[in-house]
């Protein structure tokens, strides 16, 4: 955390000598990691990416995500539409912040929280928790999935209302549920509509 640029730098350096350069990030390196600051350096740099001669051949490769792997240890959180927002105001404002949390709690979208909080953020998780308040109640279910799966991954439901007291840190995704979202037998469920669907055929 926190050495991203350093890191991208230094991967261009290495590329443009000539040599096969790999950039390691964790969870899927499109998804708030370094194939976005790699992929920025370089268009700051104006280089000229491809396949040609005197071109710098960039490649992603797709990894799992932490919201995706989240979920799958918390049952079916995002079988409808979701989005991910990112707690850090280190590089997007934090009025901004805000305003996705407002907008996206009151369009129904399940929310995953990355970032939720650090030794130097430790206010931003209850700030977010009375923004989605403000559109859900309370009692609307959210999914906690520590160091998902790493040693030491710990999963536990809680209710909106509670989430601000929950032991939580950088390695900690929150799935807020929408509307709908509900617990059944320990498992975080969003609906899609299927049930209602065979309820229509018995």
């Amino acid at each position: 955390m926190t050495q991203e640029l350093a890191r991208a730098e230094r991967a261009l350096e290495l590329a443009l000598a000539g040599l096969r350069v790999a950039v390691v990030s964790g969870g899927d390196s499109g998804v708030y990691a370094m194939a976005g600051a790699v992929f920025e350096l370089a268009a700051a740099k104006k280089l000229n990416l491809g396949t040609g001669p005197g071109q710098l051949l960039i490649q992603v490769t797709a990894g799992v995500p932490a919201v995706i792997a989240g979920a799958a240890r918390l049952g079916a959180p995002l079988t409808h539409d979701f989005c991910a927002i990112s707690l850090s105001d280190r590089l997007t404002p934090w009025p901004l912040i805000e305003k996705r949390l407002d907008l996206a709690s009151q369009a129904g979208f399940v929310i995953a929280l990355y970032n939720p909080k650090s030794h130097g953020r430790d206010w931003q998780l209850a700030r977010a928790a009375e923004i989605l308040g403000q559109n859900l109640p309370g009692q609307t279910p959210v999914g906690l999935v520590s160091r998902c799966g790493r040693e030491g991954q710990k999963t536990a439901i809680t209710e909106l209302g509670s989430l601000a007291s929950q032991e939580v840190d950088m390695q900690t995704l929150a799935i807020v549920g929408n509307q709908t979202t509900f617990v059944y037998q320990g498992y975080l469920i969003t609906p899609r509509g299927y049930a209602a669907k065979y309820r229509d055929k018995v």
